[in-house]
């Protein structure tokens, strides 16, 4: 009888190590799965929206950056309103250049490079 349960206990022990192993591989596989559509990585995203929004810096905060965001969205809102005295002509475009820029640079790096450099690395402008 206490063979039996040795047996069983044996058993028991295998089953719960083989669970264990598949439910580590199906794990890793959805986390893998999860990246490559574009759960972490932020490329594509941030990209169009500094090329489209740019000025706006609607790009920094989709990847975090709302020090820098808030910068580009006050300096455009400014450059706005001294469009009035034109002297805001001049500095308009500015913002939207960076954007653009940035735009540019986020599309045209790896995705791995640019998780690396922006959402790992955390560098905030070009």
């Amino acid at each position: 009888m206490s063979e039996e349960k040795k047996d069983l206990g044996d058993q028991a022990e295998e089953a719960a190590k083989d669970f264990k192993e598949e439910a580590k591989k199906t794990a890793d596989e959805f986390a893998e799965g999860l990246k490559s559509a574009g759960g972490d990585n932020k490329k594509i995203l941030a990209g169009i929206l500094a090329i489209l929004l740019g000025s706006l810096g609607v790009h920094k905060f989709i990847l975090g950056y709302n020090k820098e965001g808030f910068i580009l969205l006050g300096f455009s809102i400014v450059a706005y309103i001294l469009v009035c005295f034109v002297i805001g002509a001049f500095l308009a475009w500015i913002p939207g250049i960076i954007g653009l820029i940035e735009g540019i640079i986020y599309l045209t790096k790896s995705d791995e490079e640019f998780y690396n450099t922006y959402q790992v690395g955390k560098k905030p402008w070009f």
